[in-house]
């Protein structure tokens, strides 16, 4: 890991310089039948496909200057301290729902693990009742149904959500479904111990009781953030971050608040738009119609000012953000049946790793060569497994550091 410490996020589109990305693994096996739609997946993926093509995406983010860092990996850098691996281990076995009979063996099981490493690989991965017992033989006639003693963290790939970084301050979210809060107690403790965060400020918190995801928050500008009310993100948590973003000595002046429709194969903003350039954007054209834009600033005594701005995406973007001429990217082209086919797996969901140069999956072909009809420099992933949990390039990282734009 470089020297830099600390997080600076002022766009969509600078230069990435590092970036967090979670190698997703053991966990996804830990998905069956009756486990995975609590768990958020509509099918399973095949976990040694999902990790070779993640390791093609991380080659790609590396070829291009960016450091990678892994959660797991700074998580193990934390839970070497003792003292932190045990607060770590008290708040996860009580958010994984562990029963009080198996707690303290299960916490001992965890807490004298030699390696961190080995922590980590289980807290994630979930444990198996056929791995270990902590029960007898009679007592296990108890728990035959039972097959973990607590469930995977399958989503974690998806790095976006838990955890947002905005100028030089981060969010810990406060996640939509129960299932995903562990990930937010894995960034609190990245967050709060590791040097790589040192002196960053919070804007938002796990505490929080509004949902708020990361998928639903992206920095068009120094000036500009734009944050979806969604079907994960609620009102009342984009009031709270608006506040605390304009109020802060960021510099940011303007939050634009996007509702879009509360649907499932919409889930966050960034699955229906995505900044690529400083003039280009990919949007899903089914939001186009219902879309309607508010543009949050702050008045001369601190109060908030609330416009709305209707629904012309082009008209709210020229405006805030000073330009003359705005293109946007329509996923699937003209074709309804492309759209919604290229949206369900993640075309608008674009991850920008330099101004006009994006990262995308290579099976949303239509979106794909609009794109670079428009002049984008594409590197394109192949993501047969990927795809399958409901998230794009943008969805699966979290960068920590950008090049400021000109």
């Amino acid at each position: 890991m470089t020297e830099r410490s600390g997080v600076q996020i002022y766009s969509e589109i600078g230069r990435i310089k590092r970036i967090m990305l979670h190698r997703p693994g053991r966990e996804l096996d830990n998905l069956t039948p009756p486990n995975m739609k609590r768990l958020l997946f509509d099918e399973i993926p095949d976990s040694f496909v999902a990790a070779r093509e993640h390791d093609m995406f991380a080659d790609l983010l590396r070829g291009i200057g960016a450091e990678v860092v892994y959660v797991s990996d700074l998580l193990a850098d934390v839970l070497a301290d003792l003292p932190v691996r045990d607060a770590f281990l008290q708040e996860f076995l009580k958010e994984a729902n562990i029963y009080r009979s198996q707690w303290n063996d299960i916490y001992d099981y965890l807490y004298t693990m030699e390696s961190p490493k080995d922590v980590v690989s289980i807290v994630i991965a979930g444990l198996r009742r056929e791995e270990i017992s902590f029960n007898n033989q009679y007592l296990n006639l108890l728990d035959h149904k039972k097959t973990l003693w607590f469930d995977p963290i399958p989503n974690l790939y998806y790095t976006r959500d838990p955890m947002t970084v905005i100028g030089n301050g981060i969010s810990i979210n406060c996640m939509w479904t129960d299932t995903r809060k562990r990930e937010t107690l894995i960034m609190k403790y990245i967050t709060k111990y590791h040097p790589c965060f040192a002196d960053s400020a919070l804007y938002y918190s796990r505490e929080e009781n509004a949902s708020l995801e990361g998928g639903d928050i992206l920095i068009l500008s120094p000036k500009v953030v734009a944050i979806g009310i969604s079907q994960r993100t609620e009102s009342a948590a984009v009031k709270t971050l608006a506040t605390r973003i304009l109020h802060s000595d960021m510099g940011f002046e303007h939050v634009l608040a996007f509702f879009i429709p509360i649907k499932r194969a919409f889930m966050h903003l960034d699955t229906v738009f995505t900044m690529v350039d400083r003039e280009i954007f990919t949007i899903h054209p089914e939001i186009e119609g219902p879309l309607e834009i508010l543009d949050v600033t702050k008045d001369k005594d601190g109060s908030l000012l609330i416009k709305n701005m209707g629904g012309h995406l082009e008209d709210a973007l020229k405006k805030t953000l000073g330009l003359s001429e705005v293109e946007l990217i329509r996923c699937g082209g003209t074709s309804v049946i492309d759209a919604q086919r290229e949206q369900w797996n993640d075309g608008s969901n674009t991850l920008a790793v330099a101004p006009g140069e994006v990262i995308v999956y290579e099976r949303n072909r239509v979106t794909n060569r609009l794109l670079k009809e428009a002049g984008v420099i594409l590197h394109e992933i192949p993501a047969s497994e990927l795809s399958r949990g409901r998230g794009g390039p943008r969805c699966m990282s979290m960068p920590l550091w950008r090049e400021l734009l000109d």
